[in-house]
């Protein structure tokens, strides 16, 4: 049953039967969320596979590349787009479902021993040089989406919960992430104060030294500030860095013991990469997109029109419904399953995985991004969030771009004003 949109207010409404039947309403994806913690499977499987045979399977060590850059996207393009949204009186009990709590928790056990086994591969003196590449991005790939999990759990109020979010996020030493995104992205996303908003006409690679470390920055502010609010110094065992960090460290330690030193480079460069995956699907998610000030001064709230969504599904499957961005934002305590579609919101050409092979390439990625945030204007180029090293240069780039966009944004304002009066 999908639900119509109130574009008045930018809130999708349920139909009156939707409404009614809201108790007997079943999430017809309900088992196809298994996908999210399948993709940990899937990576244990291919692992195995070249374990037992290195020779003949010896492509399974770069299921993990191929997975997130090819097999994702191709299935994405098929499959196509839902943009349909479960009926508001089915979310109180979506949200009490705990099936779906136990599908996000059920990706860590098997993360953790796909982790541990391509290590151990990595470490095998006979493994040639490439075959540890691809083991090396496949197990980053796979840990890269558990940051997704770790998203899901940190944005939950229990302790469990959170330190749930940072085993997920241990394999990749990304811990400080559940302190940064609740307490720092969420509050400043799509301002130029946010390090994990990226700006028109910044590149990848200029936003990327500037995520990691603007956000390692601000992780440290935050726990700071909380801390000194309940009389305890930074070194406190209270201290959720601290505890993320050497939860990084006591599995980066127990790996090496178990798999000798030759482990700890490929711990390493799996976690720079996935790393790397979760900032470039912040790269990806509020591109140029900027909140407004209000007559005061002060940013307004978050709406669905600042975050980049997508509705293509096998990715949603796969990240737990990330792409809806804009309503997590919105209501940062909604689970994944009750998400819903915004006709406003501005939408991606197509899914996060489609998007990261033109987020590494700027020219690929400016000719497919920048017109979007400017039609999602309607051609005002005061209202984007821009790289200020390039603003001057992109604004008389897009000049005659923008004012094209101008006139027919007033064009269509008047010609539904029209249609208004007359109705």
């Amino acid at each position: 049953m999908n639900a119509k949109v109130n574009k008045a207010v930018n809130q999708p409404q349920p139909e009156p039967s939707a409404a009614l039947e809201g108790k007997d309403w079943k999430d017809p994806k309900r088992y196809l969320w298994l996908m999210g913690p399948a993709l940990p499977g899937i990576g244990l499987a291919a692992l195995t596979g070249y374990a037992l045979a290195p020779k003949k399977l010896k492509a399974l060590a770069w299921t993990g590349p191929a997975l997130v850059h090819g097999i994702i996207p191709a299935l994405d393009r098929a499959i196509g787009e839902d943009k349909s949204n479960p009926p508001e009186s089915a979310v109180k009990s979506l949200e009490q479902d705990k099936y779906y709590d136990r599908i996000v928790k059920a990706f860590i056990p098997t993360q953790y021993a796909m982790t541990l086994l391509g290590a151990w591969l990595a470490s095998r003196k006979n493994t040639p040089l490439e075959d540890k590449i691809g083991l090396t991005l496949t197990v980053g790939a796979i840990n890269g989406v558990g940051i997704n999990t770790a998203h899901e759990l940190g944005h939950k109020s229990n302790k469990l919960n959170k330190l749930m979010a940072m085993a997920a996020l241990a394999p990749t030493g990304y811990t400080h992430f559940v302190v940064e995104h609740n307490f720092g992205h969420h509050k400043r996303v799509a301002t130029p104060e946010d390090p994990a908003s990226s700006r028109m006409g910044e590149s990848f690679w200029k936003f990327l030294p500037r995520t990691v470390f603007g956000g390692m920055k601000s992780s440290v502010k935050i726990e700071k500030a909380r801390l000194e609010r309940k009389g305890k110094s930074f070194w406190s065992l209270d201290n959720e860095l601290l505890q993320g960090w050497a939860m990084t460290a006591g599995f980066f330690g127990a790996t090496t013991l178990l798999c000798g030193p030759r482990a700890v480079p490929f711990l390493a460069a799996q976690a720079v990469y996935g790393a790397s995956l979760l900032e470039s699907v912040n790269y990806i998610e509020h591109y140029g997109l900027l909140r407004q000030k209000d007559k005061s001064g002060k940013y307004v709230r978050t709406q669905p029109e600042h975050s980049w969504n997508s509705n293509h599904v096998v990715t949603n499957l796969f990240l737990y419904q990330l792409q809806r961005h804009s309503d997590h934002h919105a209501h940062p305590s909604r689970s994944f399953q009750a998400l819903r579609h915004f006709e406003k919101a501005p939408q991606l050409p197509g899914g996060y995985a489609s998007m990261l092979l033109p987020a590494y390439l700027p020219q690929w990625w400016y000719e497919t991004m920048d017109k979007r945030v400017i039609d999602h204007y309607e051609g005002d180029l005061t209202k984007i969030n821009w790289d200020p090293d390039r603003k001057d240069e992109l604004m008389a780039k897009y000049a005659d771009y923008a004012a094209k966009v101008a006139a027919e944004a007033a064009a269509r304002q008047a010609g539904d004003k029209t249609e208004s009066e007359a109705a």
